[in-house]
């Protein structure tokens, strides 16, 4: 059965926490299913980050990008949050992999 609700994954870096909260609800009540990121490494969850040794860290963000990567699958499209037109590698990555996938990529920002 398709899905009547377009559903979108947002990208950009999780240092714009505050645009993620605020784009996720605009999008939601404009009737959307948005997914997300799972945590704001670069701004609030600086905890997840701590006491990891060199190899857990990078375990653990290869694992994050790839699990975006699958939310993007799931996706009939991405918003990239791209505050001042910043885009970062992974990011870029994110809006790469979508690109090849067919999905639409829509932004913040022009660019």
């Amino acid at each position: 059965m398709p899905n009547k609700y377009n559903i979108i994954t947002l990208c950009g870096s999780t240092r714009f926490k505050t645009e993620f909260l605020e784009i996720q609800k605009r999008l939601t009540l404009e009737g959307n299913i948005v997914i997300s990121v799972g945590l704001f490494g670069h701004s609030g969850d600086a905890e997840v980050w701590e006491n990891m040794d060199e190899g857990t860290l990078t375990k653990t963000k290869t694992m994050l990008d790839d699990m975006h990567k699958a939310k993007i699958d799931m996706s009939d499209e991405i918003y990239v949050i791209n505050v001042g037109g910043y885009i970062g590698e992974s990011t870029r990555s994110e809006i790469e992999y979508a690109i090849a996938h067919g999905k639409k990529v829509n932004y913040l920002e022009p660019i």
